[in-house]
């Protein structure tokens, strides 16, 4: 095999290795079963509901989309039609800590009383100020209908439903902590909060499967260069 056909066969094996690596997924989303507990103007009603949380970026950050597969409380009357509006938290960790508050469109439907009330799909606008992975939470879910309130709470300290490896607007993966104030990206508000620095594995391999890149492509077209001066020299 020439000299030319092994420096091509090796920074193709390199390229790919590279792809690989900057290939890597940079969002982890599950299913996660959520205990809500709800305080109601008759008294305490519960169920656990499965929560899907979606991340789908939009200009420059995240719309939020917080599903319910089940519904966590009931009314002991009709909720008719546009009767009824949610809202919701959901928690930030990880590299950026807050709040981002989802909302929903009222019921489409009537729902008939002592039925489970299921959620419509809730959304709101998450924006990162801090780099790294951030995790999302179901958090406290509001139900307001026919004049009232229900809170209900999760009781199962919840695991994340999703998890996103974000750019902030300013790009900085420092530590430290900030108190109070507001991260200025999510829809109603959401507290700022203490950073992790970005030291995951992933960022790092990422990096430096690029770098070798550059590196080896730099060599590879330099033995190119000199095989194929090589070739003139000896014609």
């Amino acid at each position: 095999m020439s000299n030319q056909k092994r420096t091509t066969l090796a920074l193709a094996a390199a390229l790919a290795g590279s792809i690989v690596v900057a290939g890597a997924p940079a969002a982890h989303a599950e299913v996660v079963d959520v205990n809500y507990q709800c305080v109601t103007p008759i008294g305490p009603k519960g169920a656990v509901s499965p929560i899907d949380i979606k991340g789908v970026e939009s200009g420059a950050g995240y719309k939020l989309t917080m599903s319910f597969q089940k519904g966590v409380s009931s009314s002991p009357v009709e909720l008719g039609k546009g009767a009824m509006n949610p809202s919701a938290v959901i928690e930030l960790g990880g590299a950026e800590e807050g709040k981002v508050q989802v909302s929903g469109p009222a019921n489409t439907e009537a729902i008939p009383a002592n039925t489970p009330i299921r959620i419509s799909d809730l959304s709101g606008t998450y924006t990162p100020k801090k780099s790294g992975k951030v995790t999302f939470t179901a958090g406290v879910l509001t139900i307001k209908a026919l004049g009232t309130t229900t809170t209900c709470t999760p009781k199962n300290s919840p695991g994340p439903s999703l998890e996103l490896d974000v750019q902030g607007a300013g790009g900085s993966t420092d530590g430290g902590s900030t108190g109070g104030g507001s991260t200025g990206g999510a829809t109603g508000g959401a507290s700022g909060g203490g950073e992790l620095p970005r030291t995951g594995p992933l960022d790092s391999a990422a990096a430096l499967g690029t770098l070798g890149g550059t590196v080896l492509l730099t060599g590879a077209a330099g033995v190119l260069w000199l095989t194929r001066r090589g070739q003139r020299s000896a014609g």
